[in-house]
């Protein structure tokens, strides 16, 4: 939307002939008015616009670690990885950092259950939309797992949003070694970033169209993603609260999650929350979440 100022000066004058002596005076002319309009051109704030970035695939062979309840025993599925480019009036915020970079052109890597590849990196796929990590002002993961902070070391130049649960989970206060130490190294990568610690519900921009809410359980302290959006409303991005449609069909919660209790206790939060806002709710594992979304949440 443009908007436009006009400033009009006008100015008239009236010429009058000089009468002959024995001839009647000519009818006075009036020079038409001529406006000089100097227009002000305004750029209106940008709305909320949030971009889905693919951040990787993840083969599961065995789906039973999943589900507590031994339901998912046997299952395969294929899950994807997702990151969030929020794009805000007042700056920008990038939600998740997804599969390791080193993946990139690897082919598919095996371990365990897992099978994990990605095609592009979070920079490439940031240039394609003509952002550079430089311009990206916060970042925030949803919890600290291996397919959540594989690319910290592409936006050095950031400010971590943290709460203190996670942090201490990956650095913690006596100087031990992580819950999983083989995450060391990538948590490393972490301590040089400008960090702030933020509460258990945190307002982004301060306007309550990005807020940042804890729902512990998977780990300490797993967020999720509260967005206003011009065009969707209401929109929760669930972290991995929730894995598959299933999980939130029957609240399942995975056999490896920090806390199962809590995690319940996030699950009917969560619940209520998204009934109270009339929310559009997005698993971000959840192909049949993200593939209809064609890269992009308005």
């Amino acid at each position: 939307m443009r908007l436009t100022h006009l400033m009009i000066a006008a100015s008239t004058a009236a010429v009058l002939a000089a009468c002959a002596p024995k001839a009647p005076a000519p009818e006075a002319e009036a020079a038409a008015p001529e406006a000089e309009a100097t227009v002000e051109t305004v750029e209106a704030e940008a709305p909320l616009h949030v971009d889905v970035l693919d951040c990787g695939k993840l083969e599961v062979s065995d789906m039973d670690g999943f589900s507590s309840a031994g339901d998912y025993a046997g299952q395969t599925d294929t899950l994807v990885d997702t990151c969030y480019l929020v794009r805000h009036p007042k700056g920008i915020l990038l939600w998740d950092l997804g599969l390791p970079g080193m993946l990139v052109g690897n082919g598919p890597v095996t371990q365990g259950v897992f099978t994990v590849s990605m095609d592009t990196s979070l920079t490439e796929q940031l240039g394609a939309l003509n952002v550079v990590p430089s311009e990206i002002d916060y970042v925030a993961i949803s919890h600290s797992h291996f397919d959540h902070t594989g690319q910290v070391d592409q936006i050095q130049g950031s400010t971590w949003l943290v709460n203190q649960k996670e942090k201490d989970a990956m650095f913690p206060p006596d100087g031990s070694a992580p819950y999983d130490p083989s995450l060391a190294p990538t948590f490393a990568m972490f301590s040089p970033m400008e960090q702030q610690l933020i509460d258990d519900e945190y307002d982004v921009f301060g306007d309550g169209t990005v807020v940042i809410f804890q729902t512990p359980g998977h780990t300490p302290g797993h967020s999720s993603l509260q967005l206003m959006m011009p065009e969707s409303g209401a929109v929760l991005l669930t972290g991995d609260l929730y894995h598959r449609k299933e999980s939130r069909e029957l609240k399942r919660v995975p056999r490896f999650n920090f806390d199962e209790a809590e995690t319940l206790v996030s699950m009917d939060a969560f619940e209520a929350r998204a009934e109270r806002l009339g929310a559009k709710v997005i698993i971000q594992h959840e192909p049949d979440d993200i593939e209809p979304l064609k890269g992009e949440i308005r």
